[in-house]
């Protein structure tokens, strides 16, 4: 009779999780970059020129939907999440894959929203293959942090202006490639309704030799001129 083997399989996938109140209360509580997170309101070169997020038609229309809830405190911040897999150990092997969910804070001003020192990086998870539309799952926890920090906010202190102030936040936008796309908004991003903006629309053309898809139509947005 056979004994039954008592090794442990390794995990499909490992998911680390890094809270993001924690690192917020960390940055408000130094001073010099406390006063940095005011810089969108207080010391932005408003020309009309678009430089920051800020600038831009998206912010505005942010500021007047919730003027009261969130626009009114210029501490609350505005995230930029971005999501992509990589193989850190073969570019080619598929044995292994890597995926980053990383935050940006865009109240920063922009020489600071994307260096490594300000960035986020609340989720990573490895496995031997990508997470696909299992992503949300790996996301609940994050969504539900951000969720809580925009309906009740966090008490945080701010060391510039030596005092307490109830934080809140909201995702302002996501950056993702065509591939992330399809996984993080469960979109068709492949195949004859590839394109999220043309969906029934979408120009192809199948080649069938070598058995791919091609998307002709794509200049037809350009000016003709």
């Amino acid at each position: 009779m056979m004994q039954a083997s008592h090794e442990k399989r390794p995990a499909t996938k490992v998911m680390w999780y890094f809270p993001i109140v924690p690192r917020l209360k960390c940055l408000f509580a130094t001073t010099k970059i406390a006063k940095l997170m005011r810089w969108h309101a207080e010391d932005r070169v408003n020309d009309g020129k678009l430089r920051h997020p800020a600038d831009g038609a998206q912010w505005r229309a942010i500021n007047h939907s919730y003027k009261r809830s969130f626009s009114n405190e210029i501490r609350n911040i505005r995230f930029g999440l971005s999501m992509d897999g990589m193989n850190p150990f073969n570019m080619v092997s598929s044995n292994h894959s890597t995926w980053l969910v990383t935050l940006c804070m865009y109240i920063l001003p922009p020489w600071l929203c994307m260096k490594r020192t300000h960035l986020m990086m609340p989720i990573l998870v490895q496995g031997p293959r990508q997470p696909r539309n299992d992503i949300d799952v790996f996301l609940q926890p994050l969504m539900e942090e951000l969720l809580q920090l925009w309906m009740k906010g966090e008490r945080v202190w701010d060391e510039y202006k030596k005092e307490h102030f109830k934080l809140k936040a909201l995702l302002f936008v996501t950056i993702t490639d065509l591939p992330g796309l399809g996984s993080l908004s469960r979109q068709v991003t492949k195949g004859y309704k590839g394109c999220v903006v043309c969906l029934d629309g979408t120009s192809i053309k199948f080649l069938k030799h070598s058995k791919k898809m091609v998307y002709m139509g794509h200049r037809r947005f350009l000016p003709s001129t």
